[in-house]
């Protein structure tokens, strides 16, 4: 059947020659940056989006829960999006799913854990009802619009992940999503090579890679090996109790940590509202497989001895409300951590969590836990030679590097050339540039708008950049907030002004600054007042002007001020 719908594809192809239109490939998200990854392909009537993520609240976006892409190009042409294909399971790649999915209601399509973990999110989100969705098996073919999109197997470090072959008038697009090769995968099959060169001698107009590890070189390590690694140290650490930390989403290594502690005679017990949840999902998909007896609840813990206990958590990244984090510091109701505790790190902090990690390590040894944080994790994305290979198999004729920073993409970018793709033919473009593509030719024809919506617990987009540098200014330099009332029939002073500040200084140890500002206030606002200034704006003003010069002169500070103003009838 896929075979059949190929052919009216190349026909309709071969029917329009040089007439074809261009197809247009349109990052909303996800480029120069690690997370948000977005992508919508557009050719005529169509428009189909490839994944749809969040990303994480960089350190000065104060109070910030997530980060999702701005979809303005979406909703402006909704009647033309056909459908959300998804890759695999990952936050920076379904995490904005449930948000975007309130404004743009199309169906969803994703293989079989990748639509479990989302099927989580919409009953969070009570969008289950009113979102169609569609389980997608390897080798299988969907029908949008103007596009075919085939499901093709890869491994990553969550099970079920895929490339996508997008076939088009204009020509076959792959999109590897995040992978690597991995022969011996813990789970299902290896990576579909032979479909890739399949695809590639037919033709193929661009391949989108990943690119996140285009910077080293050689192949990356089997998950498998890592099982062995874990092995290791079930054996050298056979009197202890062992706490491992790792991504909620790798199945395949929740996989070895259980088959460890089975072989071991361990007990598990999974502690992390995401670890809880995903493991649940994995195993009534069977994509999971937990040997009876094995799995404890955590109020059993106590029934057993620390050597005979395994905990899988979350926190490996050092967040401060994960359940690793919670132990760390001695906040976690049912875990303490113990002086003979084994604790390994199962995972690489990401870009910019050093810092965090460091932090739970030493908080940990501290209480005198051993801690492992090396040679316990593979990557789940592919290095140079893997990247050379799906290049040399589905040889394209333009190269497109995805997913990792501008250095990323770079990296990649050499890469093509060494492999003989002319530089004219590779386009490292950013979110929002829109590439059309054609046989004929390819060029950056515009721009779309694109940009991040901040999600502060309820509210989706209502904090922006103003909301944004007053909660720096106040986390900088503190507030001061004057009241005072004026009867608003003589005009006069009927109270204050009082002089209250938070994060400024200390106000019991600053009397004689606190009166100071007083009573330069209360004569600025007097003399306003004598000169039959009614206007609160003004007055409010000229509080603003002459308390901020004051403050500087004296403390070289620039809180933010606020005075507020009472009517008194």
């Amino acid at each position: 059947m896929n075979k059949d719908v190929e052919e009216i594809f190349l026909k309709r192809k071969e029917k329009e020659g040089s007439h074809a239109s261009g197809l247009r490939i349109i990052p909303l998200g996800g480029l120069e940056q690690i997370g948000m990854n977005i992508t919508a392909f557009e050719y005529e009537d169509s428009i189909i989006v490839v994944d749809c993520g969040l990303s994480f609240p960089a350190d000065d976006m104060l109070g910030i829960d997530l980060v999702i892409p701005d979809v303005t190009y979406l909703k402006e042409h909704i009647d033309k999006v056909k459908g959300f294909v998804i890759t695999h399971g990952h936050e920076d790649h379904i995490g904005a799913l449930p948000y975007v999915l309130k404004e743009i209601n199309v169906p969803v399509y994703a293989t079989r854990l990748t639509m479990g973990i989302i099927e989580n999110k919409l009953r969070e989100h009570e969008l289950m009802k009113v979102t169609k969705r569609k389980v997608v098996k390897f080798g299988q073919s969907i029908n949008l619009g103007q596009f075919r999109v085939e499901y093709i197997k890869t491994n990553h470090s969550i099970v079920d992940a895929a490339a996508l072959a997008i076939y088009s008038p204009a020509g076959t697009v792959i999109h590897t999503g995040d992978f690597k090769v991995d022969y011996t995968p813990v789970f299902g099959d290896a990576i579909d090579l032979g479909r890739f060169a399949e695809i590639g001698k037919k033709g193929v107009l661009a391949l989108m890679c990943d690119s996140t590890n285009a910077e080293r070189p050689g192949f990356t390590l089997s998950e498998k090996t890592v099982g062995k690694t874990i092995d290791t140290i079930f054996q050298e650490h056979k009197d202890t109790r062992i706490i491992i930390a790792t991504f909620a989403s790798n199945v395949d290594r929740v996989q070895q940590i259980i088959n460890s502690a089975y072989r071991f005679g361990r007990k598990v017990v999974v502690e992390g509202r995401s670890m809880v949840n995903i493991i649940e999902t994995a195993s009534a998909l069977e994509c999971l497989n937990i040997p009876e007896n094995t799995l404890i609840d955590i109020e059993q813990l106590k029934n057993y001895p620390d050597e005979q206990t395994v905990i899988i958590t979350t926190g490996s990244q050092g967040e401060s409300m994960a359940a690793l984090s919670r132990m760390a510091n001695g906040t976690h109701r049912k875990i303490s951590i113990k002086p003979n505790d084994t604790i390994i790190f199962s995972s690489n902090p990401i870009p910019g969590n050093e810092k965090a990690v460091t932090n739970v390590i030493n908080e940990l040894l501290m209480k005198g836990a051993d801690v492992i944080f090396q040679d316990v994790h593979v990557s789940g994305h592919a290095c140079q030679e893997e990247i050379k290979l799906i290049y040399t198999l589905t040889r394209p004729k333009y190269a497109i590097p995805v997913h990792g920073e501008y250095k990323h993409l770079k990296a990649q970018a050499k890469l093509a050339m060494e492999l003989g793709i002319p530089k004219e033919h590779i386009f490292i473009v950013s979110s929002g540039d829109v590439l059309e593509l054609s046989e004929e030719k390819a060029a950056v024809t515009g721009k779309v708008a694109v940009g991040e919506v901040l999600v502060d617990g309820l509210g989706v987009g209502d904090v922006g950049n103003v909301v944004l540098r007053d909660r720096q200014h106040l986390a900088e330099d503190g507030i001061i907030i004057v009241v005072m009332a004026l009867d608003s029939y003589s005009g006069q002073l009927a109270s204050g002004p009082e002089i209250v500040s938070r994060g400024f200084v200390y106000v019991r140890e600053s009397d004689e600054l606190m009166a100071e500002a007083r009573e330069l206030v209360s004569s600025q606002v007097l003399r306003c007042l004598d000169r039959n200034v009614t206007d609160w704006g003004k007055i409010k003003a000229t509080i603003k002007d002459c308390l901020s010069d004051f403050v500087w002169k004296k403390t070289k500070r620039r809180p933010m001020i606020l005075p507020i103003i009472m009517d008194v009838e």
